[in-house]
């Protein structure tokens, strides 16, 4: 650690972070210098194999760090081997990427993982190599520099919590080597396994029961959370922050601009604990955020937390000393749904109005759907108040999204289900929960009608709130769910594969024609995307609060910034609704451009408004 020889740059950056760098970590590892001094070492090396291109990118971040929430961002997630079949397909997809207006693409997982024990790839065997058949790291470095040549910023998933058993670390644990096993949970017996099981809630209850499983080439027990052939990292061993951190930085400088941190509170254990959320966690995400701010300070940091907003937040840190810069607004899309369901917003406005008492520096990724299940992680004391019992309301919002309730539109299936609990998840895409699919399936022009004017009302929806919004790929044409996923014997155990589907390039060959299902939502996306950025109203600095329409099942939500009011009202109803708001002040419609005085405003069924006041004329 020769700080004489360091780059001025890099030792500048070094500087602002060290005490509070080397506090944490000689605290968290008990002032273990030998680990320290090669933690400096390595995150140097980062910077000097950083690429300047890179470098450069970096600069232009820290003259403008809001760069990541301008209005203008629009998100896309997708796996590339459904959407392009490889890196390189993808790289010839940026034009269609680019015509949906997004400027944030997040790649689901693409490191090299075990076929059939992958987890959808979460199982990850070596950090340093893409999947074979979807391209190389030298592909992904080229996507990259292709993406940032357009405005693009690069998302990818960080699997931090495990590593697959096919890993070189467990395959090297498992044939003894101690210092290999020292990285991972190991025990002799189930004594210590049991006691953890005490405390420590599972994942998977059905599909993947306990926490440990028996290894038998060792002879001992592995903890296993998640799956069984994902063993859990041991971060209270040095060497597994060190070289984990080292992976990270390796993606860094391949061009990725923002690292989604997986299962980041599940990443610190303690027996006699949850193993969840403990303060380890923070420390390690905090030190994190440091060595990006000093190696690559053009990179975010996105937490995974899925869990309830009390134990969300936290992760951002505070405005002094934060964690992460994005985080998922998890409550919010289960609630959306729950709204869905049951035509009443009540609980929505009431989450709502705790993410809008939020300072504004927070950012929080917004989205309708995503490649994973929707857990019903509601509030159940506000809901119990109504009389709503917690296993019946999930119940029934399953009943609903899966098609049983009585003239059900929705098209989902369960994921995880516990009939005992009444905890099943649920998946589908979004078209197909708004009733696309069964309109379709009946040939009913109306309740097509319906149906697309719900997908494109939740849009806006999701387009009206503070922070980046999300399009999971293939909701911008309204791509229905693939059944087909039960045919595939490495699917069809995992029912969120019903959302997952190829990308049907067919369709979006279709996507400018009119007459389509494809061409009108698309149209209606895009047009909501531009509106979004040509309003200051929509600014993730704005004050935002939820008003009261009169209704139940009425959503309103006001914007103000910078002399330009907003009120945004959706109709979460099949039948059409009034809103009374009792302002007279004379907005515009902004999806038509007609003058409207929102004293009381009529919403069609499923459907909503944009009005906006723009004082300074």
């Amino acid at each position: 650690m020769n700080k004489t020889a360091w780059d001025p740059i890099f030792a500048t950056r070094f500087a602002r972070h060290e005490d509070e760098l080397k506090w944490l970590y000689c605290e968290l590892y008990h002032n273990d210098m030998n680990a320290y001094r090669y933690f400096v070492d390595m995150i140097y090396r980062a910077w000097q194999a950083r690429p300047e291109s890179l470098k450069a990118l970096d600069a232009s971040r820290e003259a403008y760090t809001d760069w990541y929430r301008g209005r203008e961002q629009t998100g896309m997630q997708l796996y590339v081997n459904a959407f392009a079949g490889n890196l390189q397909g993808v790289r010839g997809k940026l034009d269609y990427i680019e015509d949906c207006g997004v400027n944030y693409l997040h790649l689901m997982p693409l490191l090299e993982s075990p076929a059939g024990r992958s987890d959808g790839g979460y199982a990850v065997s070596d950090f340093r190599k893409v999947q074979p058949e979807l391209g190389t790291m030298e592909d992904l470095a080229a996507l990259a520099e292709d993406c940032h040549a357009r405005g693009i910023a690069l998302c990818l998933d960080f699997v931090m919590n495990h590593t697959s058993e096919d890993h070189e670390w467990a395959r090297r644990a498992k044939a003894g080597e101690r210092e290999y096993q020292a990285r991972y949970f190991f025990y002799d017996s189930w004594d210590i396994p049991n006691a953890y099981e005490q405390c420590m809630p599972q994942v998977f209850p059905t599909t993947a029961p306990g926490n440990f499983s028996w290894c038998p080439e060792v002879g001992k027990v592995v903890m296993t959370t998640f799956y069984p052939y994902q063993w859990d990292l041991n971060y209270a061993n040095p060497t597994v922050f060190n070289d984990m951190t080292d992976n990270m930085l390796y993606l860094c400088n391949h061009g990725i601009d923002i690292v989604r941190l997986d299962a980041t509170p599940y990443i610190w254990k303690a027996l006699g604990t949850p193993c969840r959320n403990l303060k380890q966690v923070h420390s390690l995400v905090r030190m994190m955020r440091m060595v990006c701010e000093i190696v690559c300070p053009g990179t975010l940091l996105l937490g995974e937390i899925v869990m309830e907003p009390s134990k969300v937040v936290p992760y951002f840190g505070t405005v002094e000393k934060p964690e992460c810069h994005l985080l998922y607004n998890v409550t919010t899309m289960a609630s959306t749904w729950n709204a869905v369901a049951t035509r009443d917003v009540s609980l929505l406005e009431h989450q709502l109005s705790q993410v809008f008492a939020l300072p504004k520096e927070y950012t929080f990724l917004n989205y309708l759907r995503c490649h994973d299940d929707i857990g019903w992680g509601l509030d159940y004391a506000f809901l119990g108040a109504q009389g709503k019992g917690e296993v019946s309301h999930k119940k029934y919002l399953n009943d609903y999204f899966t098609g049983k309730w009585p003239e059900s539109p929705a098209r989902g299936e369960l994921y995880n289900d516990d009939p005992r609990l009444g905890d099943a998840r649920l998946c589908g895409t979004t078209a197909s929960l708004c009733g696309i699919e069964a309109a379709l399936a009946a040939d009913d022009a109306d309740a097509l009608a319906l149906a697309e004017q719900w997908d494109v009302m939740l849009h806006a929806y999701m387009f009206s709130l503070s922070g980046i919004p999300v399009l999971y790929s293939g909701d911008e044409l309204g791509q229905l769910n693939d059944n087909g996923y039960h045919d595939d014997p490495l699917k069809a155990e995992d029912s969120r594969y019903l959302h997952r589907g190829d990308m049907d390039w067919a369709a979006a060959a279709r996507r400018n024609d009119p007459d389509t299902v494809e061409g009108r939502l698309f149209a209606a996306i895009r047009k909501l995307e531009k509106i979004r950025a040509a309003h200051r109203a929509f600014d993730s600095a704005a004050e935002t609060w939820v008003m009261d329409p009169k209704n139940g099942h009425v959503l309103a939500i006001g914007r103000f910034y910078r002399g330009e009011k907003l009120i945004c009202l959706f109709n979460f109803s099949d039948e059409p609704q009034e809103a009374e708001l009792g302002d007279r002040d004379v907005c515009v419609d902004l999806m038509t451009g007609v003058p409207v005085q929102p004293v009381r405003v009529e919403l069609p069924a499923g459907g909503f408004v944009w009005l906006a006041k723009d004082y300074l004329g």
